[in-house]
């Protein structure tokens, strides 16, 4: 996927949604962390290693600005939200 767009708009036949533009940037910042993990940990040089977590974190928060307005806008996404975290907290407790 590097240097591709993430999505053909031809070959869509339509238009897509706010909130599914939200959700595509997410699964990009999602790939862009696990890219950027993953370089840092095959990094020799400590100094690289460093640059390359600290544009993991950025990517994090990327991914955090988009889940904070995809929640903004689609109340169905928050309830399911809540629902997950009281699963894993009885799978966890």
């Amino acid at each position: 996927m590097l240097g591709k767009d993430p999505i053909d708009m031809k070959k869509l036949g339509g238009e897509l949604t706010d909130m599914e533009i939200l959700r595509w940037g997410m699964m990009a910042e999602l790939d862009a962390v696990n890219f950027y993990e993953q370089l840092a940990n095959a990094a020799s040089n400590p100094d690289v290693k460093k640059v390359l977590m600290d544009i993991a974190r950025e990517e994090k928060t990327h991914m955090a600005e988009f889940r904070t307005m995809l929640n903004k806008m689609d109340k169905e996404q928050v309830a399911e939200d809540a629902k997950g975290e009281e699963e894993i907290r009885e799978f966890t407790e």
